[in-house]
C-alpha cells in the first residue's frame, strides 16, 4: 500500500473546487480539517466530507476544532452552543468528570452524524496564573492530575461516539504568556517543574491515538519551538512516552518563522509525523504537500494504528444524556 501524504489540509469553502480535488488526489493527505467557512447545513457538511474522502479514494479522517466556548466550528441554530470548558468544569463541581464525558459524548454525536470522525480535544494544558487569555478558559483546571482525569473523560466520550480524540498541545501550553497564533511564547521554568506539572497530563494520556504539538519554546530544554525541535520531539516520544501519530499545530501560525515549506521540512525532520496547514492558498497547500512527501514506515504504522482506533458509536439515548448533563451543569446553560 502506498503511504499516506504527510499532511492534513483544508478546503476554501462549502464544497471542493476542481483544483482542490486534483490536489488532494495527487497529495493524498493523511486527513482533512474543517473550519467555520466549511459549515452551512448538515447535508452540505456531509457532502463535503464525502468529496474529501472520494478525492483520496479512502476513508480518510476528517477533524475539526469543537472544544466549546470560543473554539467551536458548529454553532446554533443548527448545533448546540457550548460554554467554555473551564466554565463547565467549574459549574459541574464534584461531577465534573461525568459532565465532561457527557459533554464530549454529545459533541461526538453531532460530529459523527456529519461524517466528521475526529476532534481536536482533549486540551490538557494546565492553566496557571500567567496563562494567556487565548487559552485559559479552554483549559480544564489548574491541577495536573485533575486535568489528566478530565482529559481522559473527554477522550472516552469522543471515542464512544465514534470520534478520534486529538491530544493537545503536547507537551504543554499552559505557561504561555503570548498567543502562539501571533507570537512565539517562551517558557523559562526548569525541567523538573515542567515534568511535575505541564508534561504530566500528556504522560497520563500517552496512549491516545493522535497528538498535536505546541508552538512554544521551553528554554531550559531547547531554544527552538517544540514543533521544530528534535530535542522536544525526542522528549515527547521517549520520556512522555507518546506513541501515537503526532501532527503539528497549524504551521501558518506566527509563532513559527520561515516559509511554509521550511517549517514543514523542519517539523517533519524534528520528528512530527504530519504537518497541519490551515487557511493557505492552493499554491501553498501544493508546495507544502510536495515538500512533506509521504509518511515514513514508522509514521505510516502510527497512522494506521490511529485509524484502527476508530469505533462504532455506542448506542445511547441522546435526549437522556442531554437532560442528565443539563442537570449537573450547575445552572450553566448550553444548547441551541
Amino acid at each position: 500500500m502506498t503511504h499516506f501524504g504527510a499532511t492534513i489540509l483544508d478546503a476554501d469553502g462549502l464544497r471542493l473546487t476542481a483544483e482542490e480535488k486534483r490536489l488532494f488526489a495527487e497529495a493524498d493527505p493523511f486527513g482533512f480539517i474543517l473550519f467555520a467557512r466549511n459549515i452551512d447545513t448538515p447535508d452540505q457538511v456531509r457532502a463535503l466530507c464525502d468529496e474529501m474522502r472520494a478525492a483520496v479514494g479512502r476513508d480518510a479522517p476528517i477533524t475539526i476544532d469543537q472544544e466549546g466556548g470560543r473554539v467551536q466550528r458548529l454553532r446554533p441554530p443548527t448545533w448546540r452552543k457550548w460554554p467554555a470548558p473551564l466554565d463547565h468544569v467549574q459549574a459541574a463541581g464534584a461531577q465534573a468528570r461525568e459532565a465532561m464525558y457527557l459533554r464530549y459524548r454529545l459533541i461526538a454525536d453531532e460530529l459523527h452524524g456529519l461524517g466528521i470522525d475526529s476532534n481536536c480535544a482533549p486540551l490538557v494544558d494546565v492553566a496557571g496564573a500567567v496563562t494567556h487569555g487565548f487559552l485559559r478558559d479552554r483549559c480544564y483546571g489548574t491541577d495536573a492530575a485533575e486535568v489528566a482525569d478530565l482529559g481522559r473523560a473527554v477522550a472516552e466520550g469522543l471515542l464512544d461516539g465514534g470520534v478520534l480524540p486529538v491530544l493537545k498541545h503536547i507537551p504543554g501550553h499552559g505557561r504561555a504568556q503570548a498567543d502562539s497564533h501571533l507570537d512565539l511564547p517562551v517558557v523559562a521554568e526548569p525541567r523538573e517543574v515542567l515534568e511535575a506539572c505541564d508534561f504530566a497530563p500528556f504522560k497520563a494520556l500517552s496512549d491516545l491515538p493522535i497528538g498535536m504539538t505546541a508552538h512554544l519554546v521551553y528554554s531550559a530544554l531547547d531554544a527552538r519551538p517544540a514543533t521544530v525541535s528534535p530535542v522536544m520531539m525526542g522528549l515527547i516520544r521517549d520520556e512522555i512516552g507518546f506513541g501515537g501519530l503526532i501532527m503539528t499545530d497549524d504551521i501558518s501560525m506566527k509563532a513559527l518563522k520561515g516559509s511554509l515549506t521550511e517549517i514543514t521540512r523542519a517539523s517533519l525532520d524534528a520528528g512530527c509525523d504530519v504537518a497541519l496547514l490551515c487557511n493557505a492558498s492552493l499554491e501553498d497547500r501544493r508546495a507544502v504537500a510536495d515538500i512533506a512527501g509521504r509518511l515514513d514506515d514508522a509514521g505510516q504504522a502510527r497512522a494506521e494504528a490511529a485509524l484502527a482506533a476508530r469505533r462504532t458509536p455506542t448506542e445511547v439515548d441522546i435526549p437522556a444524556l442531554d437532560a442528565k448533563l443539563s442537570a449537573m451543569s450547575g445552572g450553566l446553560t448550553y444548547g441551541g
